[in-house]
């Protein structure tokens, strides 16, 4: 190590020069030390040295010219040296390979530090992790739910009283401005009811915000209550090695009683397949097709025989949420300003915002954020060109024309308090997919591709997506077009499945195909029988054997039996 040490340290030599003038008949020589490694400016040393002897300035080219010519030759008699120690130094063993090896990685280390951003995890990823580690603990886990639950219960309390109350205003000003109207030209002007409206709305105005202001304090003390308790608790479990009871710290004093998981089936009906894809490197999928409401796969409790009880996906879904193995559902909404007032958007914003976000951001934040970044991927449509080589080019110009959202266009947010998903890609849709002549150029379709390559390429392992394009059943929707539409979507899907294997990524495992509740058994029954005529489905070997067979067979076995115990006896 003191070899290591001694290579640090700089030689001091002795830089001469000699210069003549005509004053000065004989030679004039100086000598300036210099430190070899030289580390500083031969410029800056060179007009140091003629302001310190008096030199002609005329001869600072020369000057500056044997200085570096010193300087060089100095640096490679010390590199040199240096090098030839180091190797005596290892034939004579008076210095330790793994010394030097331990020298240059720190030596490594600190030149690399220095060019990054010396930053640990972040708050977000400390937490993820701790709350993975608690979910996997075992009895962690009913604590957790049981606390999400009370909390939710606390959030639903607050817009029930909410709702009440707006309810109860809004019958009030209904009656007085219906009293208002009548008396009109009589006991009331226009004015009047101008001005009632104007009150009407300030008081509405005013009891949305204040009932707003309430529940977001009341989120964000549930926020951070249940992020500490998450911390402490997996503090605790390690210093007792596992024995720590996480109920008895629970951040809600009493736990709700009742907590009851709902055993009844979220599907009316439902079929399962095992379909391989590729001829080669065959790879093995599961294919669900299912009835099933929409809101009911996200709802964390739901209505049972009038009485309330929790999702039964739910706790599937906690133990995979900072995992390899997420859930994905295609949500169809028919709004493109990221509005969620009106239809299947605003009751899907119900359920979001009916508890709290414990792990990311809220709903509206994450609407907020992709309104901000819509800018942006509106300019680069139209500086890119066309999105596909299907479109035709009058859609293709309007589509760049527009600052909206677009058909097949589709956003995504990520969400740790809903039932049965992580992920929702929200897809715009317009009145295009009524007409049954739709193909597979069609932009939903090629927006369907974009979720699958999306979904393989970040650890997205099973989703969920209408069969239809739609989350409704009307009295458009006869047996033909429901045919039509099933077989058009179950094959432009298979390609896509083959199209993202060959890609890489993660493996979509499992798909479910949505179809809307209150279907025929008819209609599900065909619609079931068209997925082995699409997809290469895995047929299990049977044996079949006959009933007399197997009776000879046990008369047999219990006639040997019996000569066996009379011999031993």
């Amino acid at each position: 190590m003191n070899g290591i040490k001694d290579y640090e340290k700089k030689h001091q030599k002795t830089f001469c020069y000699t210069i003549s003038t005509i004053n000065i008949p004989d030679n004039y020589k100086i000598e300036v030390p210099v430190h070899i490694p030289f580390e500083g400016s031969i410029e800056e040393l060179s007009h140091r040295i003629i302001n310190g002897f008096n030199l002609p300035l005329n001869v600072i080219e020369e000057l500056s010219s044997e200085l570096q010519k010193f300087v060089e030759q100095c640096s490679i008699e010390f590199y040199d040296c240096q090098t030839v120690d180091a190797i005596e130094s290892i034939k004579n063993e008076t210095i330790e390979v793994e010394d030097i090896v331990k020298y240059w990685e720190k030596a490594f280390q600190e030149e690399t530090f220095s060019f990054t951003d010396n930053k640990g995890p972040s708050n977000d990823q400390l937490f993820g992790t701790a709350f993975h580690k608690l979910a996997h603990s075992g009895p962690s886990l009913d604590a957790i739910l049981h606390i999400e639950y009370g909390y939710a219960q606390a959030v639903q309390d607050i817009m029930s009283r909410k709702f009440r109350q707006v309810t109860s205003l809004t019958k009030t000003q209904t009656e007085e401005m219906n009293y208002a109207m009548d008396g009109l030209n009589k006991y009331s002007t226009e004015d009047d009811i101008n001005a009632l409206a104007l009150k009407h709305f300030d008081d509405q105005t005013l009891l949305q915000g204040k009932w707003n202001s309430r529940l977001d304090t009341l989120k964000q003390e549930q926020r951070t209550g249940y992020r500490e308790w998450v911390m402490k608790t997996v503090e605790e479990m390690q210093g007792v090695d596992g024995l720590y009871s996480p109920i008895g710290n629970s951040p809600i004093s009493i736990m709700t009683n009742g907590f009851t998981i709902s055993n009844m089936s979220l599907y009316d009906m439902e079929e399962s397949f095992t379909i391989h894809l590729g001829s080669q490197m065959k790879s093995t999928h599961n294919i669900r097709i299912m009835s099933a409401d929409t809101l009911n796969l996200l709802s964390l409790t739901l209505e049972e025989n009038g009485t309330v009880v929790h999702h039964p996906q739910r706790l599937q879904t906690v133990l995979e949420l900072y995992s390899q193995d997420l859930k994905g559902l295609v949500l169809f909404i028919d709004t493109n300003n990221l509005d969620f007032y009106s239809g299947l958007a605003k009751e899907f914003f119900d359920i979001c915002e009916g508890s709290t976000e414990f792990h990311f951001d809220s709903l509206q934040d994450q609407l907020e954020i992709i309104k901000s970044d819509l800018k942006v991927a509106v300019e680069n449509r139209k500086c890119k060109g066309p999105v596909s080589n299907f479109l035709s080019p009058e859609l293709q110009a309007r589509r760049n024309k527009s600052k909206l959202l677009q058909c097949g266009d589709v956003y995504i947010t990520k969400h740790s308090n809903l039932a049965s998903v992580h992920l929702v890609f929200h897809m715009v849709i317009d009145d295009s997919l009524k007409s049954g002549d739709i193909n597979s150029r069609h932009p939903v379709i090629l927006g369907l591709r974009n979720i699958l390559k999306t979904a393989c390429s970040y650890d997205i392992t099973m989703i969920t997506i209408p069969l239809f394009l739609t989350h409704e059943m009307t009295e458009d929707m006869t047996v033909p077009w429901c045919q039509k539409r099933a077989e058009l979507v179950l094959k432009c899907v298979k390609g896509f499945m083959i199209e993202s294997v060959s890609l890489g990524g993660s493996e979509l495992k499992t798909i479910q195909f949505l179809v809307p509740k209150g279907i025929s058994e008819e209609v599900f029954g065909i619609l079931a029988t068209m997925v082995p005529t699409i997809f290469r489905v895995s047929t299990p070997l049977v044996f079949e054997s006959s009933e007399p067979e197997i009776e000879l067979l046990t008369k047999n076995k219990k006639s040997t039996k019996s000569k066996r115990n009379s011999k031993s006896k």
